[in-house]
């Protein structure tokens, strides 16, 4: 009998609303740690099943994101309950804190930690933390917040924190937990492994790959648009349409900042790039680092 999930919890997200959750037979399940490519694999997996870049909502009403707080349960499934077409849920919840079921395929996005650390500092300066608090029911901060440290000072402190999964899911023992779990269950045809550095390189390519193992045909004379369409320039143009009217960000086309890697090595000296090397090497199993990593250390120029 299979281990019950990890119930996963954080001021605004609760990973046992999955449980009971109706699955239907070809459900899509994005599992991501935040800034990793949610966002992208949602618009990727419309694209796929809508096989248009004209999308008949916004992208968070189509692919809404069950563990959030912020919108009552009930509400979530009843809209997911009324959609007539193949289904594709946000979730930021490791694999082992939700219901693996054999109709559903759960896609897994990884990127880089350390780019993944950057883009998630910067995300920092465009959530209004007001209204998140609102929309989730939590109290006032009783005194206003500590001064918010520089991006290198914050990243630092980010490799060494000493925490776990379940505390601090955005942690980088989070991080590397959420794709340990997934890299385990590799293996099995209904997890599917996504690299953000792939999506990056050979967008077409790897929306053929999942096409591939999701069932999904498309005929050749729409990839092209459904390519251009899922480019990071084009999400970003369209950020309004895509992701809505903004709700917990400011801005919705801030969302879309830089879409790159590399930019949390160019941050770190050669001696904090093998500290953070180090730390991970604690975390997470070698052939999954190697993949994650791409066993690609550039050199650095400058002094420690």
């Amino acid at each position: 009998m299979p281990a019950a999930p990890v119930r996963y919890l954080s001021p605004d997200e609760d990973s046992g609303r999955w449980s009971g959750f109706p699955f239907r037979d070809g459900d899509m399940v994005i599992s991501t740690r935040s800034k990793s490519g949610t966002t992208w694999m949602q618009m990727i997996c419309a694209l796929l099943v809508f096989q248009t870049p004209q999308l008949p909502e916004p992208l968070g009403d189509l692919s809404p994101w069950l563990d959030w707080l912020a919108v009552p349960r009930e509400e979530l499934l009843a809209r997911l309950a009324a959609q007539p077409h193949r289904r594709f849920i946000k979730s930021h919840t490791p694999l082992d804190g939700l219901p693996v079921d054999p109709r559903a395929t759960y896609i897994v996005v990884a990127r880089h930690p350390l780019d993944m650390a950057v883009s998630l500092y910067h995300q920092g300066d465009n959530i209004d933390r007001a209204r998140v608090r609102r929309l989730t029911g939590l109290p006032e901060p009783s005194e206003p917040p500590p001064p918010r440290p520089s991006r290198h000072e914050w990243l630092t402190g980010w490799i060494h924190e000493d925490t776990t999964p379940q505390r601090q899911m955005d942690s980088l023992p989070g991080v590397l937990w959420h794709l340990t779990d997934a890299w385990a269950r590799r293996a099995q045809p209904n997890i599917v492994l996504v690299h953000y550095d792939d999506l990056s390189g050979d967008l077409a390519g790897e929306m053929r790959r999942l096409a591939g193992r999701l069932g999904i045909s498309v005929p050749a004379g729409t990839w092209p648009d459904l390519v251009r369409a899922a480019t990071f320039g084009e999400m970003r143009a369209g950020a309004e349409r895509i992701i809505g009217p903004p709700s917990m960000l400011k801005s919705s086309a801030a969302f879309f900042r830089r879409g790159t890697s590399g930019a949390g090595r160019e941050e770190l000296s050669a001696r904090e790039l093998a500290g953070y090397q180090a730390r991970a090497a604690q975390l997470a199993p070698p052939d999954l680092l190697g993949w994650l990593h791409r066993d690609v250390w550039q050199s650095r120029r400058h002094g420690d």
